[in-house]
């Protein structure tokens, strides 16, 4: 995979009622971090704050957390978040890609409980670890997915590290006398 193709700016958004945590990852697209967690006032200002972000970032997508039932289902918890993170999408004039969310907000509370935090206490914080979770499942299915579509053919290049009988078979299709070569 090339440094080009690897390279992402993004921000995660967890987007609840009260408070969006926003992730953002690194620049070569391996490491996300929580960044600020947003409490929401009106879309406007929400909005204000987020293209400050995508700026000073150079943020080329959006990659929201919806929050699926257990059964895998939309409900109407998701819809909403769906109609906000298009809203986002369209004043920041960026893509959006979602996540499933489903039980990031306690993985990020189980953090906090490790770091002797009281949960309770630091709901910023939740929101912020959450948008953190989901932004890097997305970058980790990313980089997933363009290293399967570049990801050469098992010993193509190199007919010694196939089986003796997968060598055979592709030094015969090679092999310009071979008529078979001809449709492969």
């Amino acid at each position: 995979m090339t440094q080009q193709q690897q390279r992402v700016s993004a921000l995660g958004l967890d987007i609840g009622k009260k408070r969006i945590g926003v992730a953002g990852c690194d620049g070569t697209g391996l490491i996300a971090t929580g960044l600020i967690t947003l409490e929401r006032r009106s879309f406007q200002q929400d909005v204000a704050v987020l293209q400050q972000l995508v700026t000073e970032r150079q943020v080329q997508i959006l990659v929201v957390g919806l929050p699926y039932t257990l059964s895998g289902a939309l409900g109407s918890q998701a819809r909403q978040v769906q109609k906000v993170a298009q809203r986002f999408g369209q004043a920041l004039n960026l893509p959006i890609e979602y996540v499933d969310e489903r039980l990031t907000s306690v993985q990020a509370e189980e953090m906090l409980q490790s770091e002797r935090r009281a949960p309770s206490r630091h709901k910023a914080m939740i929101d912020r670890k959450a948008a953190a979770i989901i932004l890097q499942q997305w970058l980790d299915e990313r980089r997933q997915r363009l290293a399967s579509q570049i990801a050469p053919v098992a010993g193509a290049d190199d007919p010694g590290s196939l089986s003796p009988a997968a060598a055979e078979g592709a030094m015969v299709a090679a092999d310009p006398e071979n008529s078979s070569s001809a449709l492969l």
